[in-house]
């Protein structure tokens, strides 16, 4: 159990501090007062104060984190504009996050979902400038009797060079996306001999096991692939190819996952795959087991599902502010204190609602439920 929780909290704490630090930063860099700069919440585990007043501290339940800013005194940072101006006077009005200009706020919430894509860019880019990126072309050594891949007309030899239009540059990016592929069908692009051909395969979904062991509804073709020429091609790249392919990375996970989600909304796809701190914690654990390398390429996975959650336009959530910023524009006017409260209660059941469901989900991966 141990071998899965501290991996777990060391994850947790580095992108959540990274993601509240976005925050803190753009808050600092227009001036609005910050009291708290907390990872984790509940009771005080330690913290200390900093020259400007700010109280960082960590606290015992480690599910995400906030930034308290000055004048505060509720969840979405709004209030009377007129019991402002008589509980303030002047210098302190200046540091109040809710008297900004509307830019200036929008980049402070949004600044936390941006730093956790940062992060994962990072994390992309030193991986592909100092260990390098696999760029070994997948070439079919086999195609299974009766399966999807021979019903649609894949052979043995064929090269595989996009699937769903995304570029095929190495082996794994061939499973990988197979497995993020929402569609009945999947287009393969290969090259026969001299050939380019697109194929149709309906993949059959099974119940199987991800390489950690953990059960999963996998999509399933029925190819076995090799090098081409039996030579592994592993590539140290330069500054500009490793940005690229670490933006590129970014970009398409950040892309499968919303339409993923879109496919569990619309019944396309299977909502048992949703998970929740339990599962994170799970599979940490196994991670951390194979190396440091693929502990923090979790990382960066895990710092683009945050920054994209965060987004949702759902209130509790960065993207909830971002959404009343966005009526705030269109308007003229922010929304009333009452309209954003009742809009704040929604997203609370809608996230208590979503901790239930990945919770419930947890369990029954961990076989407390049939």
């Amino acid at each position: 159990m141990l071998s899965y929780i501290l991996p777990f909290i060391i994850l947790i704490l580095i992108v959540v501090f990274i993601h509240e630090y976005g925050h803190y930063y753009f808050a600092k860099k227009y001036g609005v007062g910050i009291t708290d700069f907390s990872i984790g919440f509940g009771q005080e585990i330690f913290g200390w104060n900093d020259k400007s007043g700010t109280r960082w501290k960590i606290c015992w339940i480690p599910l995400g984190g906030y930034v308290k800013f000055f004048g505060d005194r509720n969840v979405y940072s709004q209030a009377d504009h007129k019991e402002i101006l008589e509980k303030y006077n002047e210098e302190e009005q200046k540091k109040l996050f809710i008297l900004k200009p509307l830019y200036q706020r929008t980049l402070i919430v949004f600044g936390g979902p941006l730093a956790n894509f940062l992060l994962a860019l990072v994390i992309f880019f030193s991986i592909y400038t100092f260990i390098g990126k696999d760029f070994t072309p997948a070439v079919i050594n086999e195609v299974q009797k009766d399966s999807p891949a021979m019903v649609g007309g894949l052979k043995q030899n064929d090269i595989i060079l996009e699937i769903d239009d995304n570029k095929v540059e190495s082996i794994m990016d061939v499973s990988k996306f197979i497995t993020m592929s929402t569609d009945e069908i999947i287009d393969f692009k290969v090259k026969r001999s001299y050939d380019e051909l697109i194929l149709k395969i309906k993949p059959n979904i099974v119940l199987g096991e991800d390489n950690l062991g953990n059960k999963l509804n996998k999509r399933i073709v029925g190819i076995k692939l090799g090098a081409y020429n039996n030579e592994i091609n592993h590539v140290k790249l330069g500054p500009v190819k490793a940005i690229y392919h670490a933006a590129h990375e970014v970009y398409y996970v950040g892309i499968s996952s919303l339409k993923y989600i879109g496919a569990m909304i619309f019944g396309k796809a299977d909502t048992s795959q949703l998970g929740g701190p339990i599962r994170i914690a799970k599979i940490s654990g196994q991670v951390a087991e194979f190396g440091v390398l693929a502990f923090i390429s979790m990382m960066a996975y895990i710092s683009i599902s945050l920054g994209l959650v965060n987004l949702f336009p759902i209130p509790m959530l960065d993207g909830g502010h971002l959404m009343f910023y966005a009526f705030e524009k269109v308007l003229g006017r922010p929304l009333s204190q009452k309209t954003q409260e009742g809009f704040f209660r929604i997203g609370l059941f809608l996230l208590i609602s979503l901790m239930f469901f990945t919770t419930f989900n947890d369990l029954k991966d961990l076989g407390l439920f049939k």
